[in-house]
């Protein structure tokens, strides 16, 4: 294991534990779901974690086997974390515990909120149902650009620019999140300057409408528009 402290408990529960239960380790496998990631791009998705906290956790992890670090080709030559098919496989676990928090009987107010787990929210409320109709939208936040592709009933996510796109959206991760099945809040973000629209509007009001977030249970105090939209 990639930690000094383990639970010694032979249950695959605990073992996983020993691999992502460190503080900040699940978040990093989050804010990697979508693409590799520089580590100035961990940073910002991850504020409240020091940079020597984060480089320990990501060579814990790289040393796990869930994440490897690789230099992107020319002209780029950066150097990128990504997961490996194995730490990929956390996806439907990460996803699980954001939608499983919903029902919190309560959630901390205020909080950071990562682009990531903006387009990763867009990911896990799609329905299907609701999305027969074909677009190509960009999604842009600050300098970070991200492809979204609706093919009757299907969404598929890309980090990187749209050619073409049918619209694209111009917002702050939580406003976008806070747009996600509440499409009539459209034209008064548009209005406050939140949300810079270019395109079809219709085209982007039909995907925020093929969103849906659940509300927490009766009385839990976690509205439509959790404080910290999930997964996260």
């Amino acid at each position: 294991m990639t930690t000094t402290r383990s639970y010694g408990d032979a249950c695959g529960v605990a073992i996983g534990l020993d691999v992502v239960g460190e503080r900040w380790a699940l978040l990093v496998v989050r804010e990697l779901l979508l693409g590799p990631r520089r580590f100035t791009d961990l940073r910002a998705g991850l504020p409240g974690a020091s940079p020597n906290v984060l480089s320990q956790r990501l060579r814990e992890l790289e040393a796990a086997g869930v994440l490897q670090r690789r230099k992107l080709a020319p002209p780029a030559g950066s150097w990128v974390y990504e997961l490996t098919p194995w730490g990929a496989a956390l996806e439907p676990v990460v996803i699980g515990l954001g939608s499983w928090a919903l029902r919190a009987p309560a959630a901390p107010p205020g909080g950071s909120l990562s682009v990531v787990s903006a387009v990763l929210t867009l990911r896990t409320f799609f329905v299907p149902e609701r999305a027969d109709f074909r677009a190509g939208y960009e999604l842009r936040f600050g300098e970070d650009r991200y492809a979204v592709r609706v093919d009757r009933g299907t969404l598929a996510t890309a980090h990187g620019p749209v050619t073409d796109p049918v619209a694209a959206l111009d917002t702050d991760a939580r406003t976008f999140v806070n747009l996600l099945g509440d499409s009539g809040r459209l034209p008064a973000e548009i209005a406050a300057g939140t949300v810079e629209l270019t395109g079809d509007s219709d085209a982007v009001t039909r995907l925020l409408a093929a969103v849906s977030i659940p509300a927490g249970q009766p009385g839990s105090g976690v509205p439509n528009r959790p404080g910290i939209p999930l997964p996260a």
